[in-house]
């Protein structure tokens, strides 16, 4: 396929930042969002992410110019979707909701359209049951920033296709993505370690084992880890990380799995990390900084 044509549903921090890496493949890449203003959010953060990498000298102006043009936002589902061969969607994990989109993918897209969901932990079987092309359906799990993190894990359920899984890995491939193949099991490989040690942590510093910082610095230094689980889960979302830890337990039946009551009063309070300027940390200034909890 010498071309790509890709619609991007939902135009939050990861479909932002999914359209921008089908952009820069050079796609035909669409991107939607039920919510104007979440749509012009999305295509601002585009912007300028790719104005941050001309300051810094790692993009050219030439190369935003030809990124742009693969670009387009759609206000209109039937719009964005008419004659995609993918469709990638990333709302919210809310799986009433992504069952209801994918019901309206299944009536607007090609027949032949393969549907991606970037959900962190979610059964994707649970998801394509909502279409009548289950066998198309693929778990395709990004990380944020999805411009830099390399991996892409994807996620296979009983009735999928060989050919889906195939078209999926050659998609990570064209992204300049490292894919892993995990099966349907609530949290994947990534996110059921992820929170887990995320949420671990936040019971360390409610406990005074250490400074938020202190927690960090030794995952980084200790373990080699590129990002403390403290700064990552802010990264990520406290509210994301929280519906996770909810999912798993329910799943699992072990309410081992529960966020820990600080991680739910952020959230509660709409400290929800990085993205609201306050989460675990402080980040209001633009930069991290140590606050007390």
């Amino acid at each position: 396929m010498s071309k790509r044509t890709v619609a991007i549903i939902g135009a939050g921090t990861m479909g932002a930042g999914i359209a921008q890496v089908c952009a820069q493949s050079g796609w035909d890449t669409r991107l939607f969002d039920a919510f104007p203003e979440g749509l012009q959010a999305g295509m601002k953060r585009i912007d300028a992410f790719w104005d941050k990498g001309i300051e810094r000298g790692k993009t050219t102006p030439e190369q935003k110019i030809e990124w742009a043009g693969n670009l387009s936002a759609c206000s209109d589902m039937a719009e964005a979707v008419a004659g995609v061969d993918l469709v990638i969607e990333a709302v919210p994990e809310i799986l009433e909701l992504k069952q209801q989109i994918f019901s309206q993918l299944d009536q607007l897209a090609p027949a032949d359209a393969v549907l991606g969901t970037n959900t962190s932990g979610l059964k994707i079987s649970d998801i394509a049951e909502a279409t009548k092309r289950p066998e198309m359906v693929i778990g395709m799990h990004f990380f944020n920033p999805v411009p830099i993190m390399k991996l892409l894990e994807l996620i296979q359920h009983d009735q999928i296709a060989d050919s889906t899984i195939e078209i999926a890995r050659e998609v990570g491939a064209e992204m300049g993505k490292s894919c892993i193949l995990v099966n349907d099991v609530p949290g994947f490989a990534t996110s059921r370690l992820g929170v887990v040690l995320g949420n671990e942590a936040i019971r360390m510093l409610a406990d005074g084992v250490a400074s938020a910082t202190d927690i960090d610095t030794a995952m980084r230094l200790g373990y080699k880890h590129p990002m403390g689980p403290l700064e990552l889960s802010d990264l990520v979302g406290l509210d994301v990380r929280r519906d996770i830890l909810n999912n798993l337990a329910d799943a699992f039946n072990d309410e081992s799995y529960r966020p820990h009551a600080l991680l739910n009063q952020l959230v509660e309070a709409g400290e929800l990390g990085k993205k609201t300027g306050m989460g675990i940390y402080d980040w209001s200034s633009g930069e991290k900084v140590e606050r007390e909890l």
